[in-house]
């Protein structure tokens, strides 16, 4: 009875208790699979760097003129400016991001970019846009080798005339196929947008940059909100939530002096 209970107990233990050589292949493949992940987050966190050189900083989304036209005139009028302005992006831009993102392919970025360019009746904005997304397309291609697909897409329509490279459809584009989920990347198109808004108040001494760091701590909160609000919209519900920003933005070549391009 001894003997027979004891190889019960061994087959029993043995059922348990994987071998060694098992063990090391499974821990082989959570580390390549905490690798890719690892590697993966350095890839979001460079693309959302504000040091990636797209132009973000020499855009201010109207907010050097809205100064000069005493829209704005302190903190507190910062403060509703941006949460505006993430309004109207949500609204407006973020349905053009999650359509790229879903669909990643040169027809899908070809048919948004047209569309959007045919959307922003503000020329200096749309000036903006193509800056931008020129810019981040150029060093994305030369950057993500991992995806050649990027530098396949840029060199066939680059100088073709067919697209204007307008950001929004990019950022989206960019982040699909380096395998952002959908919710992630609207989320990233928000937070560079508040991050160069109040890049550029602080640039403008509208506010210091402790300040600066304050007010984009609390409007996180607001700015989650606005996501919830308009994500995942397909660009048929593409709108203008705060036309008097685009007006403002629009009056921007007017100005006698200015620093920013927009």
């Amino acid at each position: 009875m001894l003997s027979q209970d004891m190889e019960v107990g061994s087959l029993a233990h043995s059922s348990r208790v994987l071998p060694v050589d098992c063990e090391m292949e499974l821990s082989k493949g959570n580390c390549k699979s905490a690798s890719a992940a690892n590697h993966f987050q350095w890839s979001q966190w460079q693309l959302l760097d504000s040091i990636l050189p797209t132009g973000g900083f020499v855009h201010s989304f109207g907010l050097e003129t809205a100064i000069q036209a005493c829209i704005i005139s302190g903190p507190e009028d910062l403060r509703t400016y941006v949460i505006h302005l993430l309004e109207n992006t949500g609204s407006l831009l973020l349905p053009f991001v999650y359509t790229s993102t879903t669909s990643p392919n040169m027809d899908t970025w070809s048919k948004l970019d047209k569309t959007l360019d045919a959307t922003l009746t503000n020329e200096v904005g749309r000036k903006a846009s193509i800056s931008q997304g020129s810019a981040l397309l150029r060093i994305a291609a030369t950057m993500f080798l991992e995806v050649p697909s990027l530098k396949s897409m840029r060199d066939t329509l680059l100088g073709s005339g067919a697209i204007s490279f307008h950001h929004a459809p990019i950022f989206g584009l960019i982040c699909g196929l380096l395998g952002f989920d959908c919710v992630t990347t609207q989320r990233a198109y928000m937070f560079i947008t508040m991050r160069d808004a109040i890049s550029a108040a602080t640039r403008l001494n509208l506010i210091g940059p402790l300040g600066a760091s304050v007010l984009q701590h609390q409007i996180a909160n607001v700015a989650e909100e606005i996501l919830n609000k308009w994500m995942n919209r397909p660009v048929e519900q593409a709108c203008q939530t705060a036309p008097l920003l685009d007006t403002v933005q629009g009056c921007h070549g007017y100005l006698f002096s200015r620093m920013f391009c927009s």
